[in-house]
């Protein structure tokens, strides 16, 4: 893969969170001189909202035409950054979003694949973010909540969009586990290395 646009997006906070370090990390990339890897770098906050998330993610996949999407979020009781194997078509959730819904037991897409595999190379996106000292694993839940849905509809998006779009998920833990800084040179050294991945 060239050198191209890479998307990458956070999360507002949500439920009893008064902030969420996504939200900070994606402010910090798109505020930084220079893109990692050279790519065109586009950054977006999305509501922690499964309509406007999942709604957005489409609208940037059909606006930018990335070559990668990269999104984050809070993982409130994971102590090391992970990156999702699999997005799943399913929405159970424990907690309303910022909207006030709360599907159950409900497909993200009607219809659609029961589970996408993250194109992204999850284990280069580890290899990456450790090589700059930050402690990370792979992991093989999203969840039931707005990640998993932003998840499987950037998989889904880039899959329509083109077979050469690449799109995956990172969970960051908290800040007291994640300082700020810490998880932006993590996630600066991901994106590098989707830049330098096959399409």
């Amino acid at each position: 893969m060239t050198a191209g646009t890479v998307v990458v997006t956070g999360f507002t906070p949500f439920g009893t969170h008064t902030e969420n370090p996504s939200a900070d990390v994606v402010r910090e990339l798109g505020a930084a001189p220079g893109a990692p890897g050279g790519a065109r770098l586009v950054t977006d906050v999305l509501p922690t909202s499964f309509a406007r998330a999942t709604s957005r993610v489409r609208e940037l996949v059909d606006e930018h035409e990335p070559s990668a999407l990269l999104a984050l979020g809070l993982a409130e009781n994971r102590t090391v950054l992970t990156v999702e194997r699999v997005g799943i078509n399913l929405v159970d959730a424990r907690i309303p979003d910022v909207d006030g819904v709360q599907p159950v037991d409900v497909p993200v897409r009607d219809g659609g694949p029961d589970a996408h595999l993250a194109t992204i190379d999850v284990r280069a996106a580890v290899a990456a973010a450790r090589g700059t000292g930050i402690e990370a694993e792979t992991s093989s839940t999203a969840g039931l909540y707005v990640c998993n849905a932003v998840l499987y509809t950037a998989l889904d998006a880039a899959r329509a969009a083109s077979p050469g779009t690449v799109a995956g998920f990172v969970h960051l833990p908290p800040a007291r586990d994640l300082p700020l800084a810490d998880a932006v040179r993590a996630v600066r050294a991901i994106v590098a290395s989707l830049v330098g991945q096959p399409g």
